[in-house]
């Protein structure tokens, strides 16, 4: 902001200043048992000042940096268990969907126990992936074997967190699961996929 918007921004909120302070002293109650009308006026600033920027809420949340995968030489996968979503932010906020994209030539298939991949070629890429949030009904990929995959479409049990004055309810768990096919040589950190989370105020209806 310019220094001559600054100081005409300064002069508006002085008028509006006057004006409310004018408001609320014309309030004369002249008999006994009269009313007084006091309007309350709400400014949303960036520091809380009456001379601040104008500015909404601020929104800070938190998802998971990585949902690692560790899976064995006989084909058993073990995940984290210890990934969250955490609001850290003063108003409620909801997990709007949640997609997963393939990574680096992986495609997507159905979630399920190891035995389904029993058929496939080894080095065929391919990931079933399993995702629950906030102890929430547990969502999954398909056979579809696409690249992208909505996996929650709008929020759903789980995906909703209070703010960050409630901590008894501004965290969510992620729990998931995976079953990959074979690999014909030891890989250290791949990325086959990622999992975007989109998140939004929870507005009253």
């Amino acid at each position: 902001m310019t220094k001559k918007n600054r100081i005409l921004s300064a002069v508006l909120a002085l008028c509006m200043a006057m004006t409310m302070a004018s408001a609320i002293f014309a309030a004369e109650i002249s008999v006994s048992g009269g009313t007084g009308n006091t309007p309350v006026y709400l400014s949303t600033t960036d520091d809380g000042t009456f001379d601040g920027e104008p500015a909404a809420t601020a929104m800070s949340v938190t998802v998971p940096t990585s949902l690692p995968i560790a899976m064995s030489q006989n084909g058993d996968v073990t995940t984290a268990t210890d990934c969250k979503i955490i609001n850290n932010s003063y108003g409620a906020v909801r997990v709007r969907s949640v997609t997963i994209n393939s990574a680096n030539n992986w495609k997507l298939t159905a979630f399920g126990n190891k035995s389904i991949l029993a058929k496939e070629k080894v080095d065929s890429n391919k990931l079933g992936f399993s995702l629950s949030i906030g102890g929430g009904e547990a969502v999954h990929t398909d056979s579809s074997n696409a690249l992208t995959q909505v996996l929650i479409s709008s929020p759903v049990a789980g995906c909703y967190l209070s703010g960050a004055g409630d901590p008894t309810a501004n965290s969510a768990k992620v729990d998931y699961s995976a079953i990959v096919t074979p690999i014909s040589r030891a890989v250290t950190g791949a990325n086959i996929a990622n999992v975007i989370f989109i998140v939004e105020w929870d507005i009253a209806a």
